[in-house]
């Protein structure tokens, strides 16, 4: 494997940023995917709308970082093919980092009788201005979008395993917490 040298990593805040909210992102997808046909998960509901506005403003950090600071070059000899398609689905996710969340939080607020959004019972989140017919698609667009984040999900870890196990070049540690220099 080529060796690694600090320059061709991600920033310590790059990398905090990747592994919170993926795992958050892969929490959520369990919860929101299997809450139908798993009981005990629909307990979890609650918890899953504040995993996903936090999510959200993650996400904002995220994008903000992501975009002031360069992210280290693919190796030499990365086909262009393959920059585009990591450049492509890496872009796709920040989209539904986003649009998850939204469409979840719109879905929430429909009009009439509701619960309480709250951010893990510390405070509440105020419901945002839609009506009836947004809420609905906000619900549909969710559903669907939650499917399509599952497979890029696994589309990027098969990627990253990829690289690692039988390219063998240096793209996963490139994102590889740092535990000790």
């Amino acid at each position: 494997m080529a060796r690694l040298d600090y320059g061709t990593r991600y920033s310590g805040v790059a990398i905090a940023f990747h592994w919170t909210i993926a795992l958050l992102v892969i929490v959520n997808l369990v919860i929101g995917i299997g809450h139908d046909g798993i009981p005990a998960l629909r307990a979890l509901m609650g918890a899953h709308k504040a995993i996903g506005i936090t999510v959200l403003v993650l996400t904002a950090g995220r994008v903000a970082w992501r975009v002031a600071h360069r992210p280290p070059p693919l190796p030499a000899g990365t086909p262009a093919w393959e920059k585009g398609a990591a450049h492509a689905t890496h872009w796709t996710l920040y989209l539904l980092m986003i649009a998850m969340p939204l469409t979840g939080w719109a879905m929430v607020s429909a009009p009439g009788p509701q619960r309480p959004l709250t951010w893990f019972g510390l405070f509440d989140i105020p419901t945002l201005p839609v009506g009836e017919g947004l809420a609905d698609l906000g619900h549909d667009a969710h559903g669907l979008l939650g499917w399509l984040m599952a497979a890029l999900v696994v589309l990027h870890i098969a990627a990253a395993l990829r690289h690692h196990l039988i390219l063998r070049d240096t793209v996963l540690a490139r994102m590889a917490p740092v535990l000790r220099r």
